[in-house]
């Protein structure tokens, strides 16, 4: 299976700046540094238990961009 097309640190990014948040609320509403939350802007990956914390403190399913991408990739039903 290849690379995903979505660039989920960028998505969480633009989402972070769309919202009006800075850096220091997200680090705050995550319990890390803001070296942390930089980090993340950078990956192009990251983990399930970690986006799912995210998507929590900036109201947005950041999963259903991964969704998206696997509907209009895979031929017919996954199941």
């Amino acid at each position: 299976m290849g690379k995903s097309g979505v660039n989920i640190g960028k998505e969480i990014q633009n989402e972070l700046l769309r919202q009006g948040h800075s850096v220091q609320w997200l680090s705050q509403q995550l319990g890390c540094n803001r070296t942390n939350i930089y980090n993340i802007f950078m990956r192009d990956s990251i983990a399930t238990d970690l986006l799912m914390r995210i998507s929590i403190a900036l109201n947005k399913d950041f999963f259903a961009l991964f969704s998206s991408e696997l509907a209009g990739n895979v031929p017919g039903d996954l199941n």
